[in-house]
């Protein structure tokens, strides 16, 4: 074996070469040594990072995300008042569990008598005592429910979720009514993109698929042609290609999950969707088609 004088003279310079070589962050770091004035200017310089090959388009996405949150109110992203999945205390188990096998959701708001009366938060989970044949109060099973204004900023929430391993907040208004809900789901949503949830496909599953009581789960990205084909419509695809691009018009706006709109013979309701984009929803053939706008 050679002697550390007898290797070859390249040797240990090309140790040193390769020792001395800049992590990514120490690359991503000596670029970004032009200090940004302003989020503009930090925008650029990131969008030229991802260029340069410095970073990911998931990377590039996740830091745009969390100056996005720093930025947000609850407002932005909770989910109205209307929309909001209850118990009511009122209900006895056998009218309430339905509703909670139906939308799947993991914890619900608990009220008495209105939405306004949030009394707590039930976990779906402690729902199966009930199948147990334990003693079985609701009342008992609650969680705290944990108030926030509309004017939280979302970076300061996600931070409390964090800090009081907390997952959902129920929304007030400046008069103290209940204005919405959000979870920590939803914040993160911002930063990371949708999260996968009960209603996710997987990918290999087909764009359109039919449920037992007859309605059809859709993902967004279906085209219009296949989704005529499949459901029996016979919408245009002259204006947009898939049905999410459709559906986003007749809403006039982004819509959020649960959110429903009917048109051409068809119901829509929305099942999952972010800040971003429309992801799937759910469709049934309606008896009678709708008449459009336009009188066609």
């Amino acid at each position: 074996m050679a002697t550390e004088s007898e290797k070859p003279s390249n040797y240990k310079s090309s140790i040193h070469k390769l020792s001395n070589k800049p992590s990514l962050l120490e690359r991503l770091s000596n670029f970004l040594l032009r200090e940004p004035e302003d989020r503009e200017q930090l925008v650029e310089l990131l969008h030229a990072a991802y260029e340069n090959s410095l970073m990911d388009a998931d990377s590039l996405a996740m830091i745009e995300g969390v100056l996005q949150v720093s930025e947000m109110q609850v407002r932005d992203i909770m989910i109205p008042r209307s929309q909001i999945d209850v118990i009511d205390i009122t209900d006895p188990p056998e009218v309430f569990i339905p509703n909670v096998i139906e939308t799947a959701h993991s914890r619900f708001p608990v009220i008495e008598g209105n939405k306004n009366d949030v009394i707590g938060i039930l976990l779906a989970k402690d729902l199966l005592r009930y199948y147990a044949g334990e003693d079985f109060e609701v009342r008992d099973m609650l969680r705290p429910a944990v108030f926030i204004p509309e004017a939280k900023r979302l970076n300061v929430l996600l931070q409390e979720f964090r800090s009081n391993r907390n997952h959902i907040a129920i929304v007030v208004d400046e008069y103290g009514g209940v204005a919405g809900l959000v979870t920590i789901e939803d914040v993160l949503e911002q930063i990371v993109g949708d999260i996968e949830d009960e209603y996710d496909y997987d990918e290999d599953e087909d764009n359109i698929i039919q449920n037992a009581e007859g309605q059809f789960r859709v993902k967004a990205l279906t085209e219009i042609a296949d989704f005529n084909d499949i459901i029996g419509t016979s919408l245009s695809d002259e204006e947009f290609s898939t049905i999410g691009g459709l559906i986003v018009n007749k809403f006039g706006h982004l819509p959020k999950r649960n959110e429903e709109v009917s048109f051409s013979g068809i119901h829509v309701k929305v099942l999952r969707a972010d800040s971003r984009r429309l992801h799937s929803i759910l469709v049934s053939v309606t008896p009678e088609p709708d008449v459009d706008d336009d009188g066609e």
